[in-house]
């Protein structure tokens, strides 16, 4: 082949890859077309995928070092995000993760919520502390009172006392991070808790008696939660030496429920009149391997570690292709974001791979919380639900 013939196949494979992601990632989004259920709308398109990063971060376009065009740094998926609306802008910050199994955080924004989304030219640079992260994964995004913006993540480092030729254990915690501008990230110490490991970590946006508030997810081990599991509620006195020195569960695990056997909140909630809205996973075991889905509750508006309303079962699960994936039949949130008209953007991510969006509102998630019924937690209770449901519809 000729240098003028290598030249031709260069570019034209190059203007393919970016016609291809162009369309990609100026595909419009559109609300699935059925009735639903009244609560939220899902939308057909993942809003972000492992094909929306940018190329640069994946081909070398020099011609010299990379004739044939070969993809140089493979992603294997795009999902977990954090969010928040910043400069009028929807923000999520998202989970990548490359074929090295690795993952990194990433910003990528949309000027309406829905579609649209394209990340900012890098990845963001976390710092490290003085033991390096070996993997990071699932950022809370929160715009605190003090004035930061403060990102709450999972770091995963191998156990030290793993025994010899076991190289999958591994110790999990909470790292943090704020910035002003979601560019320049300070790091801080990684929490200190005496509750064994810890994920899901997500602070709460508001100060309560002076105090930072965090709710936790304590488990004995990086896999398997023991005896912790529940969602936990701490405070620390100052973000630069954050050590919980006392947990409470406030919302514990429940047996035969969507919430049986891990338990956690996804983003930080939102306050409303009625008290604060909370988005959070449970997970359940099957013959199929575990069951991640999304429910919601309400906390009290003055007391947040009083639990005040539980709809009974999940929120969000799985549907049609969020089933498949690399952990398949699981759908996981930690980003939501509240607009100022009252509409609510609910990020969510299927089987590890890709991030969809569901639109409701304030309104809608206030009256489903507060009035869908509670779970009796029992068969029997469950079919008196529904008489009761059907003898008040006969009254009409």
């Amino acid at each position: 082949m000729t240098t003028i013939q290598m030249t031709t196949v260069f570019q034209e494979r190059k203007n393919a890859l970016e016609k291809e992601h162009q369309l990609l990632i100026e595909q419009k989004n559109e609300p699935k077309p059925v009735a639903g259920n009244g609560i939220y709308n899902r939308y057909i398109n993942p809003v972000v995928t492992a094909a929306h990063t940018p190329l640069e971060w994946r081909f070398d376009f020099n011609e010299k070092t990379n004739p044939f065009l070969q993809e140089r740094i493979a992603i294997n998926a795009a999902f977990n995000a954090g969010a928040m609306k910043w400069n009028g802008k929807y923000i999520l910050a998202v989970r990548v993760e490359g074929v090295d199994r690795k993952s990194f955080f990433a910003i990528a924004e949309s000027p309406n919520g829905v579609d649209n989304f394209k990340f900012w030219e890098k990845p963001c640079l976390i710092p490290q502390t003085e033991e390096p992260d070996t993997n990071v994964y699932d950022m809370r995004l929160v715009q605190h009172e003090d004035g930061w913006i403060y990102g709450i993540f999972c770091t995963e480092r191998k156990d030290p006392k793993a025994p010899k030729g076991d190289t999958s254990s591994a110790i999990a915690n909470a790292g943090i991070v704020r910035t002003k501008d979601l560019i320049n990230w300070e790091r801080l110490p990684d929490l200190i808790s005496n509750t064994g490991q810890q994920r899901n970590v997500v602070l709460h946006p508001e100060f309560v008696d002076g105090k930072y508030a965090l709710y936790t997810r304590p488990q004995d081990g990086f896999i398997d939660v023991g005896n912790g599991g529940g969602i936990g509620l701490g405070y620390i006195d100052n973000m630069n030496n954050p050590v919980v020195n006392e947990e409470k569960i406030i919302f514990g695990k429940v047996y035969h429920t969507i919430y049986e056997l891990k338990n956690g909140l996804g983003p930080a909630p939102i306050k409303t009149e009625k008290g604060w809205l909370h988005l959070a996973h449970g997970v359940r075991n099957t013959a199929a391997g575990l069951r991640y889905t999304c429910y919601m509750f309400m906390t009290d508006l003055h007391d947040i570690s009083k639990v005040t309303h539980v709809p009974a079962g999940h929120f969000l699960a799985p549907e049609n292709e969020e089933r498949v994936g690399d952990v398949s039949n699981v759908l996981f949130t930690n980003g939501w974001i509240e607009d100022e008209d009252g509409t609510v953007f609910i990020y969510y991510a299927s089987s590890d791979t890709r991030m969809h969006v569901a639109v409701s509102s304030v309104e809608k998630l206030i009256d489903y919380v507060m009035n869908a019924p509670q779970d009796t937690f029992t068969s029997a209770g469950s079919v008196n639900t529904i008489i009761k449901q059907v003898d008040n519809n006969k009254q009409l």
